[in-house]
C-alpha cells in the first residue's frame, strides 16, 4: 500500500489486467467549518462549511471533474452535505446519505478542548482519559472500522468498475486507513495525514483493497497550522471536532 502527498489517484476503475474488476472509493475529508468560538462540534448540528470551505469543497470538485465518478455519498451532518453537494452535480448524480459516515462520537463535544483552557482544565472529565487505546472519551476505534469498512463496501458496490466519492470526517477516515494499512489504531492526533479537504482513495480489486492512495487538492487553501503535522497554535481548539 502506498502512502504520501502525491499518491492516491493513480488506479484507474475498470477491468485489470489479469482480471478482476478494479473500483476506486475516494474517501474525502470536509472542507473548513465555520467554529469562531473553537467548539469540539462533534455530532452537533448547526455547523456549516465557511466561505473558505465552501471554497474548497468546488476545489475538489473541479479536481475530480474528469474522474469515472459514478456514486457520491456523505455523512448525514450539514458540513459533510454541503462538502459533497459540488461533487455530486458536476457528476449530475444524486447525493446520497450513508450514517455510517458520520463523525466519531466524543463525550466532550459542545466543550472547548485544550490543555489550561477547557474542558481538560476540570478534573471532573478526567475519569474520561484513563484509556487512550480504546479510547475511553468516545466512540471505540474498532466500532469505527466497523462502520467505515461498511460504508466504504455500499460505495465500492454501487460504483462497481468506476469510482464513488464518501464525504466523511478526520477520526474515522483516519481510522479505517490505519485498519486498512495494517497500523496500531491508537495514535497521536497530532500526526493524522488527513487534513481538510484531503482524499484517502482505496482501490478495489473486486472487494480487496489493493492499494491506499492519499492527495490534498485543496491545499493551498488550508491554513497552514491545520495541515497534517503541524504544530498546535494558541486558539487551535477550532481544529477538532472534524
Amino acid at each position: 500500500m502506498t502512502d504520501g502527498m502525491t499518491t492516491g489517484m493513480s488506479n484507474e476503475a475498470g477491468k485489470a489486467k489479469g482480471g478482476g474488476e478494479i473500483t476506486v472509493v475516494h474517501l474525502m475529508r470536509h472542507g473548513e467549518v465555520h467554529n469562531p468560538e473553537g467548539v469540539l462540534y462533534g455530532r452537533k448540528p448547526g455547523y456549516h462549511l465557511s466561505e473558505l470551505g465552501l471554497r474548497m469543497a468546488d476545489r475538489v470538485a473541479e479536481h475530480l471533474a474528469g474522474r469515472d465518478i459514478t456514486h457520491v455519498v456523505a455523512s448525514p451532518l450539514e458540513r459533510a452535505q454541503e462538502t459533497a453537494h459540488p461533487i455530486a452535480k458536476a457528476h449530475g448524480l444524486d447525493l446520497a446519505t450513508d450514517e455510517r459516515l458520520i463523525e466519531a462520537e466524543n463525550v466532550f463535544e459542545g466543550k472547548t478542548f485544550g490543555v489550561g483552557d477547557g474542558a481538560l482544565k476540570k478534573p471532573a472529565n478526567w475519569k474520561y482519559l484513563t484509556n487512550p487505546f480504546r479510547p475511553s472519551w468516545g466512540e471505540p476505534y474498532v466500532e469505527q472500522v466497523v462502520r467505515m469498512m461498511g460504508a466504504l463496501g455500499a460505495a465500492r458496490d454501487a460504483a462497481r468498475g468506476h469510482e464513488a466519492v464518501c464525504v466523511s470526517h478526520q477520526l474515522p477516515i483516519w481510522i479505517v486507513r490505519s485498519f486498512a494499512e495494517r497500523r496500531r489504531l491508537w495514535h497521536d492526533p497530532r500526526k493524522r495525514q488527513c487534513t481538510l479537504a484531503s482524499l484517502t482513495t482505496f482501490t478495489f480489486r473486486g472487494d480487496k483493497i489493493v492499494s491506499v492512495g492519499y492527495s490534498e487538492p485543496a491545499r493551498d487553501l488550508v491554513p497552514a497550522h491545520l495541515l497534517a503535522g503541524a504544530k498546535p497554535v494558541k486558539g487551535g481548539a477550532k481544529a477538532f471536532g472534524a
